[in-house]
């Protein structure tokens, strides 16, 4: 099995069920969201993740979540490769979806779209833990019930930086230089630049949810490049 084969077995539904990887068009940029000011998003690139969970530890760290809660988690699957045993790692969170059926189903208005950045929010002081959002969202395993509050938690960016204009926790402390963050709506940002440069791929395309976190090294070319820990590619960009 060639790396490539084993990643998108990780993503796509045999090791685990949660999710499935799709092509996505550059012309993402270019979506519905001309109320935005910004539109923040994510790029991690699967080649430079090198599992060492960084981002998880740092994440909860910055957002004070119990150590078995995490708005961030990082699949991993053991395979072999060309006759070699390897550790293969799937980040996941909140896809910050244009258009997120979570907003949907809140009862409460708790769940909402920011108008300025485009990032999916829940309101503690509005939310009653009905969990309306957690069985709807498709992406499962990236909200859960904050044991400290009592109410619906997932990823949102770290709006507490991001708004100051810092970097989320995660991507700040990526040991790999995996994952990438920035603004879509400016052409010159780190996110829109590589989406321009490569295939780029969503999960649970087919639901529809229009996702700003976007995967690099699942296709084809992109996943059979030289693959090394200890290069630059993985270490430095």
């Amino acid at each position: 099995m060639d790396r490539r084969k084993a990643i998108k077995l990780l993503a796509g539904g045999t090791t685990v069920s949660l999710v499935s990887a799709s092509p996505v068009i550059a012309s993402v940029v270019a979506s519905n969201t001309e109320l935005e000011s910004k539109k923040l998003a994510m790029v991690i690139d699967l080649r430079r993740c090198n599992g060492c969970k960084a981002c998880v530890t740092a994440c909860g760290h910055e957002n004070g979540n119990e150590p078995s809660e995490h708005r961030t988690q990082v699949l991993q699957s053991s395979t072999e490769i060309n006759g070699k045993e390897y550790v293969l790692s799937l980040p996941l969170l909140c896809n910050q979806c244009d258009n997120p059926v979570c907003t949907k189903v809140c009862p409460t208005g708790a769940t909402f779209k920011r108008k300025e950045d485009g990032i999916v929010v829940v309101d503690s002081t509005g939310c009653i833990d009905c969990n309306f959002c957690v069985y709807t969202c498709p992406y499962d395993g990236v909200r859960f019930t904050n044991s400290k509050t009592g109410t619906v938690d997932k990823c949102n960016f770290c709006i507490q930086r991001t708004s100051k204009g810092f970097l989320p926790a995660c991507v700040e402390t990526c040991t790999g230089g995996a994952r990438v963050f920035g603004d879509l709506k400016d052409p010159d940002s780190s996110v829109s630049k590589l989406l321009k440069e490569h295939e780029a791929l969503v999960l649970q395309s087919d639901k529809n949810t229009q996702p700003n976190v976007f995967y690099i090294g699942l296709t084809d070319k992109e996943s059979d490049q030289p693959y090394n820990l200890n290069s630059e590619l993985t270490w430095q960009r």
